[in-house]
């Protein structure tokens, strides 16, 4: 008799909604187990889990979930208990949390937290979620510059119990207005006399982001600065949040996560297969939809060449071909394109600079690739016209779908259009009928040799 599975062995506790024995139970789970198993779990099912255990609990489980699971799971608990366990969680992933459960859920949680938390958790809903104040959190040392170290010491002694919580490294001395003075390490701050003044300790002109920074901004921020986080300014000058470096690569590596399959054609840029099937259809049919038609303009270049297409029907054999090959060349050109622009080495304006730049590759990599697609031709079919249609128009295509496919990210950009959502298909529709303008176009030039 083979053991239980462990989604079989976590169904068996839920009946008996023991919370010691179903909390147990998910400690000996590795971090990779837990999300799976959960996973597998209906969603009366993942609530039973939930409900059954302390808010302190649950909260740490919640926070080790992927967001979309953890918000799927907090959807249908009680306001009041899921107000409970954001309680325990830090600004920025309330926020976060509460952004990806529905209008009517979030708010009703949202009702449920305490007036301070609420007001945080708004203050952070108005900001862009890949910038330095969608990021941030809320919970930071910050004490009155003129304090006294003993002052300090003996507040963090008071409210250790919730300090405990905070992802703190550094203490913070604010003016008062507000604005950012110094910061010091706790560490520098245990060793320092109680009598000396915060100040005294204090590095002051500290390297700060401000509140509006990016992605890309902040990882230069934390590659220049050394720091395991960064005080977040607002346009005042007042210290607002603090970033940490982890929350930053872990941001950046779901904004490339997110871009990869929104350049698959996940239109949301995100999908489980444990999402509803109505959701999963229609955000990949709608995009299917799209590059159908997109597909179906490309191939109506076939259509005007229809007469020469029949009269020389090898033609047939290296469409596909110069199709695939521009394809992957336009694409090579996106990917560097986005790379770029995402490490802001890249600016929507230099759209001239990349494509001169791309040319000079598209020049190169397409004579090599064109003379090759000629003597396969010419071998193949004997036909040295017929290779000088068809290496010609690789060449061509290879060219123009380097220049396009580092181009069209950046005039996205400046439209304020996703280029990791639109560029992939839009370069295909023009690479495939660019390249069977050319190689029909230059066989009808050439119809005499070729039939």
């Amino acid at each position: 008799m083979t053991n239980p599975s462990p989604i079989e062995q976590l169904r068996a506790l839920l009946p008996e909604a023991d919370a010691g024995a179903i909390h147990a139970f998910l400690a000996d789970l590795s971090p990779s187990e837990t999300p799976h198993v959960l996973s597998r779990l209906s969603d009366d099912e993942q609530t039973q889990v939930l409900a059954a255990l302390p808010p302190e609990e649950a909260a740490r489980l919640v926070e080790e979930l992927p967001l979309s699971l953890a918000a799927t799971m907090l959807h249908d608990v009680s306001p009041e208990a899921a107000a409970a366990i954001l309680d325990r969680l830090p600004s920025d992933e309330q926020t976060d949390l509460l952004a990806h459960l529905d209008a009517e859920q979030s708010a009703a949680v949202f009702a449920q937290m305490a007036p301070e938390e609420a007001a945080d958790v708004q203050r952070l809903r108005d900001y862009p979620p890949e910038t330095a104040g969608g990021l941030m959190v809320t919970e930071y040392l910050a004490y009155p510059d003129t304090a006294l170290v003993g002052e300090v010491l003996a507040d963090l002694r008071t409210h250790a119990d919730r300090y405990a919580q905070y992802p703190v490294q550094y203490a913070y001395g604010v003016s008062p207005q507000g604005k950012l003075s110094g910061v010091v390490r706790l560490r520098d701050l245990l060793f320092s006399a109680d009598n000396q003044p915060l100040q005294a300790v204090l590095h002051s002109q500290p390297a700060a982001a401000r509140v509006d920074a990016g992605l890309s901004e902040l990882r230069a921020f934390f590659e220049r600065h050394r720091f395991l986080a960064a005080p977040i300014l607002d346009r005042e000058g007042r210290l607002v949040g603090v970033v940490s470096q982890s929350d930053v690569e872990e941001a950046a590596a779901e904004q490339a996560e997110h871009r990869f399959l929104r350049l698959s054609g996940i239109v949301s840029g995100e999908e489980f297969r444990t999402m509803p099937l109505a959701t999963r259809v229609a955000g990949r049919l709608a995009w299917l939809a799209v590059t159908m038609l997109l597909s179906f303009l490309a191939a109506s270049v076939v259509g005007l060449f229809e007469d020469t297409l029949s009269k020389v029907i090898a033609l047939a054999v290296f469409l596909p071909v110069i199709s695939g090959m521009s394809g992957n060349a336009g694409n090579q050109a996106i990917a560097v394109t986005m790379r770029e622009l995402s490490l802001g080495l890249l600016k929507p304006h230099e759209l001239q600079w990349v494509i001169f730049k791309e040319a000079s590759v598209g020049v190169i990599n397409g004579l090599v690739l064109g003379i090759v697609m000629s003597l396969v031709a010419w071998f193949w079919k004997g036909n040295p016209y017929l290779g000088l249609a068809v290496g010609g128009a690789q060449a061509l295509s290879v060219l123009a779908a380097a220049c396009l496919g580092g181009g069209i990210p950046l005039m996205l950009k400046r439209f304020s259009l996703d280029p990791a959502l639109a560029s992939a298909p839009i370069l295909t529709t023009i690479t495939d009928a660019t390249g069977f303008f050319l190689a029909l176009g230059l066989a009808r030039l050439m119809l005499p040799l070729l039939v």
